[in-house]
């Protein structure tokens, strides 16, 4: 059971509101909202991400019930003290001036060595003041991208925070491998969605996970999933980029879909370039598209 917030709740920006997501995140797939959107056309028992980063899709969609997964520990824990002490978690971001003095001290802390309130307000205002939203860390696993608040908007205040509250309680979080997360949960008439860190050619476009994160070496799992989700009578919807190892998760029973994105490779603006993303799915989405 998780706790419900007897008060008036603030309301969120409308569905699909590119503002939505609590964090920043690189990869995040806010620029074609709307035509994943296009695949949310019934009721689901529930809707399921193996690997939410910033779960744009899922705050734009505000599900009645999700269950929401990433290996990244300190996102997931970051998530669980929002919905369940908002207040707790703003009275500390509130007395964290804007300074590079004050990123980099956060920087240092070892979140294991302080509570899980201080660490999620750490965790938020490391995400809001880094270097274009990247989660990167060392061999050691230490965050360790530089601080470049240029363009990154304020804090979540305490309203926006209770509001954040309310929404996540219908969220179960997990943080298991995307494999041995979706054989425990996925059933029949569930919603899954996949939006893996590319590994193109073995090189990470938003390398954002340090040493273990997504890899060539997890495509053939990743095409068995699919398999599995399908069996088990769910639905299903892959986003990747569109390259040579995405022809494994293709496959003849699939349909898929190609649409040109913008894609920011290196953080800086020139180095920006119009790519192909995949929709992969084992159904036709609807071929009404939501306007804005």
């Amino acid at each position: 059971m998780y706790r419900k917030i007897s008060r008036s709740i603030p309301k969120l920006p409308t569905p699909l509101s590119p503002s939505l997501p609590i964090f920043r995140w690189a990869g995040s797939k806010r620029k074609i909202l709307k035509t994943l959107a296009t695949y949310w056309d019934q009721p689901y028992r529930s809707y399921i991400e193996p690997c939410a980063g910033s779960a744009a899709l899922f705050f734009g969609l505000q599900p009645s019930r999700a269950i929401l997964n990433d290996t990244n520990v300190d996102l997931i824990q970051a998530y669980e003290q929002i919905r369940d002490t908002p207040e707790l978690v703003s009275s500390k971001l509130a007395r964290l001036p804007i300074s590079s003095e004050v990123y980099y001290n956060l920087r240092g802390l070892d979140p294991a060595e302080i509570d899980p309130i201080e660490r999620c307000a750490r965790f938020i205002y490391l995400n809001r003041f880094c270097f274009n939203g990247i989660y990167r860390t060392n061999r050691q696993g230490q965050f360790n991208v530089p601080y470049a608040p240029t363009k990154t908007g304020k804090l979540p205040d305490r309203d926006a925070l209770i509001a954040y509250s309310d929404l996540l309680n219908r969220v179960h979080f997990d943080t298991n491998d995307f494999e041995s997360f979706i054989g425990e949960h996925v059933r029949q008439n569930d919603f899954v969605y996949l939006d893996p860190p590319y590994a193109v050619n073995n090189h990470r476009i938003f390398r954002q996970y340090g040493p273990t994160t997504f890899g060539l070496s997890d495509i053939d799992r990743l095409s068995d999933t699919l398999n599995t989700i399908d069996a088990r009578g769910a639905r299903f919807v892959v986003s990747y980029a569109d390259s040579m190892e995405a022809m494994a998760l293709t496959g003849d029973r699939w349909h898929v879909k190609s649409l040109e994105t913008q894609r920011n490779v290196s953080g800086f603006s020139r180095h920006r370039r119009k790519a192909v993303e995949l929709l992969i799915s084992n159904f036709q989405p609807n071929q009404n598209e939501i306007r804005s």
